[in-house]
């Protein structure tokens, strides 16, 4: 793939999500999406282009890990951290567009919470020059600690399930009474989603094309509802959408920023805030099932590995290699072609999602 595919594929996804935001806009009410869509991608991409020489005068460089793709050894040293000059921009357009609605503050917050998260593991691992920051358990239980402020927030404001605390919409009208198991199901959402986008950010314009998808599709089923729909949580959720199709002028491949946890925890952790405010957590279940693919691919990896492992210490593997995006790399499909094929699966689990929404 050269350099024009990847400025074409990347425009055409902009213009689809453009597409869905104004048709939305046109003929539903009270949706007001194209708004802050186009601002966040347009601040985004002006940030992005302005921030990326900074981040390579303050070499901070990626780390690849030894045991991935060969071909990923050429990307090293490539700015990372790049979560950092868009996902505020996100944030605050979101915020703006509806700045009386209290639950955008505590979805802002538990945001940037997580990007800061993401920003303290990807600073360590730069400073050690290691593909390893924050340890595991300390890298979760600072995850779980700002997700529970922000369950306790929610639960405060009246806002946790839409407003109907432990009840859970699925299709067909369906609803799931969780009563107070709606709490460590939070937690499990947080941190399983902020995960499963992290573990996405593999391969150029993966995560941010996959996340801009999803976000839009969050909008727009949030719209579709009836009764007005939501339209603070829907504009924030193109707002979001927004700055990271503006992130893709710069993570396009190939590549000129990554945006590492810095950004990739910080994508999960909005869309978990925004499905739990909204009862939207059927929806982000099918919207991300590449998220939950690439998460699932790594607990096969490793289980099947475990369990057949001999007294060699060996063990079979379910895939050539994980995430799941590595394992179409290695199969032969070139990067770029994985990335647009990931990006249609998104697609189509989208539109399914509009589909059965609750």
């Amino acid at each position: 793939m050269t350099r024009l595919d990847g400025r074409l594929t990347a425009a055409l996804l902009g213009l689809i999500v453009l597409a869905a935001s104004l048709l939305s806009d046109a003929l539903v009410a009270n949706s007001f999406l194209t708004l802050p869509l186009v601002a966040a991608a347009l601040v985004s991409a002006g940030v992005a282009r302005w921030g990326v020489p900074r981040l390579r005068q303050l070499k901070l460089g990626q780390v690849i890990r030894e045991e991935g793709p060969q071909a990923h050894h050429s990307k090293a040293g490539t700015p990372t951290m790049g979560g950092l000059l868009v996902v505020p921009v996100g944030v605050l357009v979101g915020g703006l567009i509806s700045p009386g609605d209290p639950r955008l503050l505590a979805v802002a917050a538990v945001t940037l919470a997580y990007m800061a998260i993401g920003a303290v593991d990807d600073w360590r691992s730069l400073t050690r020059q290691t593909n390893t920051g924050l340890t595991p358990r300390g890298k979760l239980l600072l995850q779980a600690l700002a997700a529970a402020v922000f369950l306790i927030w929610a639960a405060w404001g009246g806002w946790l399930g839409g407003g109907v605390p432990g009840d859970v919409g699925l299709p067909f009208g369906w609803v799931l009474p969780l009563g107070l198991l709606i709490w460590p199901l939070g937690l499990f959402v947080f941190l399983a989603e902020s995960n499963a986008t992290n573990l996405t950010d593999g391969l150029d314009g993966l995560a941010a094309g996959c996340g801009a998808i999803v976000f839009s599709g969050m909008g727009l089923q949030l719209m579709l509802r009836g009764h007005g729909g939501d339209p603070a949580l829907a504009a924030f959720c193109l707002a979001m959408a927004g700055c990271w199709l503006g992130f893709l002028s710069q993570n396009r491949h190939p590549a000129r920023v990554f945006m590492g946890d810095t950004g990739s925890l910080a994508m999960g952790a909005a869309l978990s805030a925004v499905a739990l405010l909204s009862n939207s957590l059927w929806p982000l279940l099918l919207m991300g099932g590449v998220f939950l693919a690439e998460s699932l691919s790594v607990i096969l990896q490793v289980w099947v590995f475990k369990a057949t492992k001999g007294a060699d210490g060996q063990g079979r593997r379910l895939f050539r290699m994980a995430p799941l995006h590595h394992h179409f790399e290695l199969g032969g499909i070139p990067e770029q072609g994985v990335v647009i094929g990931f990006w249609g699966a998104s697609l189509v689990l989208v539109l399914a999602g509009l589909i059965l929404r609750p």
